[in-house]
């Protein structure tokens, strides 16, 4: 197959299913891996793709730039269906007693239901949305963080909100990130955003990541968790994909939404 033809192909098949493995591409094109990842540097140079480690994902950068962020309004309106499937895995890992700290964001909201159905556990958060769903419902083991409001994320972040976190040892944490890579971890655009969720990493026994597929193979502006520090992964995205395949075979868990 002439090369072009190969990375037309190529391109549509990392469109269609979200992302692969150079070793895949490989072998389904009867080609190198040397081969392979010419093609990708040439797709991705053509804006068609962005290569990741291990593989490639479809294109999704807005301008390049790291510190671009949606407001909570817009981010509610991409991959609904995705997050819904993610936030009802994670709620599985719920303690029916017990501590959690909840991060902000669109998918981690969606935890407030299954929250409300365990009257017995305490609750921590710094989202303004999350502490609103459980306050009119009066969970009674509610509590937020103090410091600055992030209108864009509605989110409770600065250094009185990373001091309050500090304080505390919870089971668990769940988190949401804007990006997530091999080397560079969970990441987020907003630095304050970036170190108070980073202090929710150090005040959990255990981490869950909470990240939809169309994040995976990007990299914002503040990595505030490198892979060794979340436990579990909870995603839409297939074993396959490449940024999956190479966390799992650094030791992480990932359940599949």
């Amino acid at each position: 197959m002439y090369a072009e033809l190969r990375q037309d192909a190529i391109a549509e098949e990392i469109l269609t299913s979200g992302g692969m493995s150079v070793t895949d591409l490989a072998a389904h094109h009867g080609v190198s891996v040397e081969t392979v990842r010419r093609d990708l540097v040439a797709l991705e140079n053509a804006c068609r793709i962005s290569r990741v480690h291990g593989g490639a994902v479809p294109y999704r950068r807005s301008g390049g730039r790291s510190d671009t962020e949606n407001s909570v309004t817009e981010r509610e309106q991409h991959s609904r269906g995705a997050k819904s499937r993610i936030a009802a895995a994670a709620a599985e890992l719920l303690p029916s007693t017990g501590s959690v700290i909840v991060d902000s964001g669109t998918t981690t909201a969606l935890l407030a239901e299954p929250i409300l159905a365990l009257p017995e556990l305490a609750v921590v958060t710094n989202s303004l949305v999350l502490a609103h769903n459980l306050s009119s419902a009066d969970h009674r083991l509610l509590r937020t963080v103090g410091g600055r409001v992030r209108g864009v994320t509605q989110a409770v972040v600065g250094a009185d909100a990373v001091s309050d976190l500090s304080r505390l040892r919870a089971d668990v944490a769940f988190l949401g990130a804007n990006g997530l890579t091999v080397e560079f971890g969970l990441s987020t655009p907003d630095p304050s955003e970036g170190q108070t969720k980073a202090a929710m990493v150090h005040s959990a026994r255990t981490r869950v990541a909470l990240v939809d597929a169309t994040k995976l193979g990007e990299e914002l502006l503040y990595s505030f968790a490198r892979p060794a520090e979340v436990d579990i992964l909870v995603t839409d995205a297939p074993a396959e994909h490449p940024v999956i395949r190479s966390l799992t075979s650094l030791g992480m868990d990932v359940i599949h939404a």
